[in-house]
Order: C-alpha cells, then sequence, then structure tokens
C-alpha cells in the first residue's frame, strides 16, 4: 500500500473526464462517531440503510461523503473522531483509518495494465481508504504477489535447457563450451528442491551468465538457447521483484483521480421559507455552525453558486441611495445610471438562472411541470414557483415540503457534482420525510430512474421507501449492546433484540403492505374485529378446504380491523373498486352488537345480511368466534400460556356459556395478568396445534357450523 498524501490538484485535474468513473462495489466504516466497524456494506445500484432514529445511519453516509477531498468532506474532530478514541486520533490522526471502499476497476483497466504491466484480473477491484489526516491509502484486494517461483517450473526449464543442448549440433570450435554448459545446468537443476525466491533466481541467473563466452560465434546455436534460458529466469525475477501495483508511479493519481463525486443531502438542507440575506452573509462565513444551520448554509451557498451572484452583491444592489442619503444629498444622474444598470444586470442574471432551472429541473424530475423565478428585494431573496395546474406564481415556502426537498437537494445534487453528474454517487439521508406515502413511492421509482446514471445509498425508516422485490438492497443498521453502530445484510428480527427488530421494522412493514396489496386483489376480503380471529379463521378455511368441506370461488381473506371502533372505516377502505361492501363478521357481546346495528342502518343499510354475527353460529348470545373453536383446545392452549399456581383453568371452563368472559374471571382470581393481545397468543397456539391435527377429532356439529359460516361469507361457494 502506499500513503498517498495531498492529491486535491491531481485530482482536480482528471475528474472532469467523463466516463471514466469507477463504480462504488462496497465499503467499510471504521472510527467514525459512534461506528466501530460496520461490516461490508455492499451497493449495487441502489443501497437502502433501514433502522430507527438515533441508531447511526448519517454515521455511515457521511464517511463516503468525506471520502470526497472537496471542502464539504473535510474531516471535523468534534463531529468526526469518535468520542471513546478521541484524544488517540487527535494525537495521531495519520494512524486511524474511518473508510475503505472498493471499486470496479473496469473503466480504468486498460491504462492500470499499461501502467502495471499485470493482468487485468489481478486489478478488477481497486480499494481507496481516508485516514483522519486527511491522506489516501490505495490498494488492489485481488492483486497477489508473486514472490517465489515454483521449483517445478524452474526444473523444467532447466531440464528443456538440458534436452535442448543434447539436441544441438554444436560447432567443432563450441564442443567443450557445450559439454561445460550441459555439467553446469544438470548440477543446477540436481540443486533445485524448494521454490526459487528472489535470492535463488538471481544466483541461478548469475550462474547461467558465467557460462556465456565473452565472443560468441555468430553461427552458434547453444549460447542462444542458454541465452533464452536465462531471460525466462530475468522475466521471473523481474515479477518477483516488481512492485504492486499501487506502487507504481502514476497509479495513485489515476485512480484518485478517477473518484466519482460523492453527494450528501439531508433534510436539514431544504431551503428556508425565508431567505434573510444579512443572515445568509453571516452564516456562510462561520465556521461554528452547528449541523442543522450548516447543512441549511451549504444548499444556501450553493443557490447563490448558480445565479452566479454573491449573497453580498445582492445585498449591496438592494440599497439604492445609502451613501447618498447619509450625506443629505440627492444622487446624481450618473450615480443612478450606475445603479439602475446594475440592478437591470442582477435581473437578467436571476431571470437566466430561473430559466435554466425550470428547463433542467423538468428534465430531471418529471412528476410535474415547475415553473422557477428568482427575485431579489431589499434584503430578502425569494423563489417563486408555478405549474399547471396552478399557474399563479406562488412563494417556495408556501409550496409543499416535498417540493422544497426536491428543489433543495437537486441544487445540491447539480452544483456539486459540477454539473458532471451522471458519475455522482448520492448519499441520501432521510429522503422524502416530508412527503405522502404515495409520492415517497413515487421517490423510490424515481431512485431506479436515477441508476441509469448515478449510484444511490439512502437511509430511511419509512416502508415506503423500501422496495419488496429488492431485499438484496437493503441492509439493517440497529446500535449493539456496547453502544456502536453496526449493519448487517440479516433482516430477520433477532429474537428478543428490541433494536435489531425496530431496524427491520421497515421490511417487514413494506412486506405486509405489499402482500395486503396482492392479497386483497382480486379476493374476498371478511372485515373482522381483531387478529385472533383473522388467526382462527384463516384456521378453519385450511381445514375446510383440506377435508373437501368448502371449495371458494375466490380467495378468502381476514383483515382485522382493530376493534369495533374502526371496524366501520375499514369496511369503507375495503370496499372493491365495483363498491362492493365486503362482509362484516361480528362478535356477539354488547360492543358487537352495538356495532351492528350502527353498520346496519347506515354504511350497510339494504345490505344487512353481510353484517354477520358470531351470535347466529354459537347458538347463544354474548358469544365470540372462540365460542366456535374446539372446546378442549382452546382451554389447553390457555392453561400452556397461563400456568395458574393453584387451580388450572380447565378445572372451571364451561362449555356452556361464553369462553373468553371465563379466562377473564379465573385469571382475576388466580391473579394472572391478562396483558392485552393475550387472546392472539392463544388463537396462534390454538392454530398452530389443529392444523397439525386436521378435522380428526373435532366435533361434526361444530364443523359443520364452520361449513354454514363460510357459505355466509359467500353465498356462491359449493
Amino acid at each position: 500500500m502506499i500513503n498517498y498524501g495531498n492529491q486535491r490538484r491531481a485530482l482536480h485535474a482528471t475528474s472532469n473526464s467523463r466516463g471514466g468513473k469507477m463504480r462504488l462495489i462496497k465499503y467499510r466504516v471504521t472510527n467514525f462517531r459512534s461506528v466501530k466497524d460496520s461490516g461490508e456494506i455492499e451497493v449495487s445500484d441502489v443501497g437502502a440503510l433501514i433502522g430507527v432514529n438515533e441508531s447511526g445511519k448519517t454515521n455511515l453516509l457521511l464517511p463516503l461523503w468525506k471520502l470526497n477531498p472537496a471542502r464539504e468532506g473535510e474531516i471535523q474532530p468534534t463531529s468526526d473522531y469518535p468520542k471513546t478514541t478521541f484524544a488517540d486520533i487527535r494525537a495521531n490522526p495519520g494512524k486511524f483509518k474511518f473508510i475503505t471502499a472498493d471499486f470496479d476497476a473496469n473503466s480504468l483497466m486498460d491504462k492500470l495494465v499499461a501502467l502495471t504491466k499485470l493482468d487485468p484480473s489481478q486489478l478488477a477491484v481497486l480499494s481507496v481508504g481516508r485516514f483522519f489526516d486527511g491522506k489516501y491509502v490505495v490498494s488492489f484486494p485481488q492483486y497477489a504477489p508473486k514472490t517465489t517461483v515454483s521449483a517445478s517450473d524452474v526444473s523444467a526449464e532447466l531440464a528443456n535447457l538440458i534436452s535442448a543442448l543434447g539436441r544441438a549440433d554444436a560447432l567443432k570450435s563450441e564442443e567443450q563450451l557445450k559439454a561445460t554448459m550441459t555439467d553446469a545446468v544438470q548440477s543446477l537443476a540436481v540443486a533445485v528442491r524448494q521454490d526459487w525466491s528472489q535470492t535463488e533466481l538471481s544466483q541461478g541467473i548469475a550462474s547461467l551468465t558465467k557460462l556465456l563466452p565473452e565472443q560468441p560465434a555468430k553461427t552458434s546455436t547453444i549460447v542462444p538457447r542458454l541465452q533464452q534460458t536465462i531471460d525466462t529466469l530475468s522475466g521471473w525475477l523481474a515479477q518477483v521483484k516488481a512492485p504492486a501495483p499501487e506502487d507504481v508511479e502514476g497509479v495513485a493519481d489515476l485512480v484518485l483521480g478517477a473518484l466519482p463525486k460523492f453527494v450528501y443531502y439531508s433534510n436539514y438542507g431544504n431551503l428556508d421559507s425565508e431567505i434573510y440575506l444579512p443572515h445568509v452573509v453571516q452564516n456562510l462565513e462561520r465556521k461554528d455552525l452547528g449541523a442543522k444551520e450548516a447543512a441549511k448554509a451549504r444548499t444556501l451557498r450553493v443557490l447563490f453558486n448558480f445565479v452566479r451572484l454573491q449573497p453580498k452583491e445582492i445585498l449591496q444592489l438592494g440599497r439604492d441611495f445609502k451613501d447618498a442619503s447619509n450625506s443629505g444629498r440627492q444622487p446624481t444622474a450618473v450615480e443612478i445610471a450606475e445603479i439602475a444598470e446594475r440592478k437591470r444586470e442582477r435581473s437578467i442574471l436571476l431571470q437566466s438562472a430561473g430559466t435554466t432551472l425550470t428547463k433542467e429541473f423538468k428534465s430531471w424530475w418529471k412528476q410535474g411541470d415547475y415553473r422557477f423565478r428568482f427575485e431579489a428585494d431589499g434584503d430578502h431573496f425569494r423563489i417563486w414557483v408555478s405549474d399547471d395546474r396552478r399557474p399563479e406564481e406562488v412563494e417556495l415556502e408556501n409550496r409543499s415540503t416535498g417540493l422544497q426537498w426536491f428543489l433543495s437537494f437537486y441544487l445540491v445534487f447539480l452544483v456539486e457534482s459540477q454539473g458532471d453528474h451522471e458519475d455522482a454517487v448520492l448519499l441520501l439521508d432521510e429522503p422524502g420525510l416530508s412527503l405522502h406515502p404515495l409520492a415517497q413511492r413515487d421517490l423510490s421509482t424515481f431512485f431506479d430512474g436515477l441508476t441509469k446514471t448515478n449510484q444511490i445509498v439512502y437511509t430511511t425508516h419509512s416502508p415506503f421507501l423500501v422496495d419488496p422485490d429488492r431485499l438484496d438492497r437493503v441492509r439493517k443498521v440497529y446500535v449493539a449492546d456496547d453502544g456502536s453502530t453496526h449493519c448487517s445484510p440479516n433482516l430477520r428480527q433477532a429474537g428478543a433484540d428490541a433494536a435489531q427488530a425496530g431496524a427491520a421494522y421497515a421490511v417487514y412493514s413494506a412486506l405486509n403492505l405489499n402482500v395486503a396489496e396482492s392479497l386483497l386483489l382480486g379476493c374476498l376480503p371478511v372485515v373482522v374485529e381483531g387478529a385472533s380471529d383473522q388467526h382462527y379463521l384463516t384456521m378453519i378455511k385450511a381445514l375446510l378446504i383440506g377435508a373437501g368441506k368448502i371449495t371458494p370461488r375466490r380467495e378468502l381473506v381476514f383483515p382485522p380491523a382493530g376493534g369495533t371502533k374502526t371496524l366501520r372505516i375499514t369496511a369503507g377502505i375495503l370496499t372493491g373498486r365495483d363498491e362492493t361492501l365486503p362482509v362484516v363478521l361480528l362478535d356477539g357481546d354488547h360492543m358487537g352488537a352495538r356495532m351492528a346495528s350502527e353498520l346496519t342502518s347506515g354504511l350497510y343499510k339494504g345490505e344487512e345480511r353481510k353484517v354477520l354475527s358470531t351470535d347466529e353460529f354459537a347458538g347463544f348470545n354474548g358469544s365470540e368466534l372462540e365460542d366456535l373453536i374446539p372446546h378442549q383446545q382452546f382451554v389447553e392452549a390457555v392453561d400452556r400460556i397461563f400456568r395458574a399456581p393453584d387451580q388450572q383453568f380447565a378445572d372451571v371452563a364451561s362449555k356452556d356459556a361464553a369462553i373468553v368472559p371465563q379466562v377473564e374471571a379465573w385469571a382475576k382470581r388466580e391473579r394472572i395478568n391478562l396483558e392485552q393481545g393475550w387472546k392472539v397468543e392463544v388463537a396462534k397456539r390454538v392454530k398452530a396445534n389443529m392444523l397439525s391435527r386436521g378435522l380428526e377429532g373435532i366435533d361434526g356439529s361444530l364443523v359443520e357450523q364452520w361449513v354454514q359460516l363460510f357459505k355466509r361469507f359467500d353465498p356462491e361457494t359449493p
């Protein structure tokens, strides 16, 4: 490896060569803020880092941004050094590397091969790391240095030489030389007992070179053959002595010059609703801003770079006759003309910048036809926006925060990538938080479109920004027991580890949304009160279909409403495209009966047959779906989950009354705490047991009740 110091000049000299940038493959963060070692984070076209708030997702993006040798990517000791080793790193920053990134080197292959004379397979991947002192290190992970030549190769070469000498028709004057050569080479071949290193190769070449006559005959056949073997050994020696590719002159310059731009953007950088120029001037000059203020200042700097004006200049142009008015005199005609010309120039520049932004933004973000206009008014700088649906101009702060995010991100993207944004790697911290869920999905689709020209790594905790069909691009970020940030491709919830479960929640939610959409499309939904009802009915459906008792026309699904309070809303949402209301199954208790009355007199008026009650099938009032479950299996599940110190539930449970109130009364007597959701846990156990047993042992009359219930769900079910 080679420590490469300040390469900014070399980097700037070659960074504008389009098509020569490298593609990021994976990276590893170490010793950065709360990250001890992230492990390898693979990056394809799009990489998503998911996790809860404060899990350290940002700390896995910023090191990539700081791989840029740009002003914005400068390392800030107080912010970027890990607190646990702050003193050690401050004392010797050149000893601690905070990031290593691997790149696909194909775009540089011809130049690398020309410089190093190595096989392309050894140069296919290159690695760039950066230390806290700003220095870089370049290496080639697939390069395997040649330190020895195998004994078999050496022996074969010497054997070939001996054979060639034996066959050679030497000149009469070379007969003694031929014999001497043959004896010396045979002795050398006998001595080959192990692989030859640089030392053995040098000695072998020297011993063979001594055999060459000072003035060989021009027609000699044995001298050229000996020279051929010397050349072969010399080639091997050159390979053994060859420097690592990163140590070859020009390689590090080439690699660092081809680094892609890393453009980092967070919500903190959204443009302010009011751009007050005096504050902008102050903040752009300050070095002690916090993260949020620094991000806003950065976006404003980019904005004014885009309009090709400095805030100071705009501010000065807005103060017309300050010097003249302070002196009590009227401005001269020359002064008026000069100021008018400057203001006209400012107006033209702002108009031109607005036209350019409108054109370029339209080609980039195709979700709306927006038009932008910049305006400077005294101490204030404003951005006006209009579109086809709302042609009247409105200030940016009065448009959606989603548009503000896109505009702010685009300006940073456009300017920081220096217009060569086809090669930039975009690092987006919690993008689209202010967007509607459907707009977040549009954003996810937008990312896929950008991958034609850019790689993207983003952080999120929104399930709408996790593509269930591309979970290979997702990495889970969480805080480990030692307080450090960890990153893992294992998206499975790790048992009782709340940190990892929370990190994976976005993935599970995304999967649930995807499954829900696919299930409801073309299915027959039956709305139930809770998740326990869903488990029971799914179990009953599987048992009846498996036994050939029912053959439903469409897939039956049982979305839970989460209680009677939200059941009416859920039923309304699940109304199909043909405006058909779904069947509703309610418990026969007080709340269920009340909801049934409200539905049949309101939303379901005229379709009362679709509002079902468990009482119709249990044969008594006040029932719940649990009363349609085999008594013995339900009781056993309760006793296994809630172990009473004195009396088991099986000893007191009765078949002649609603079972759920019995469980609650028994638990109260036995001082057992029934936590919220206890019915769901019981349902899961009953479901698992009964699905493994089938209908065997279940009373036939109960099975017939189930069949009649499912025929009410879909009257056309055979």
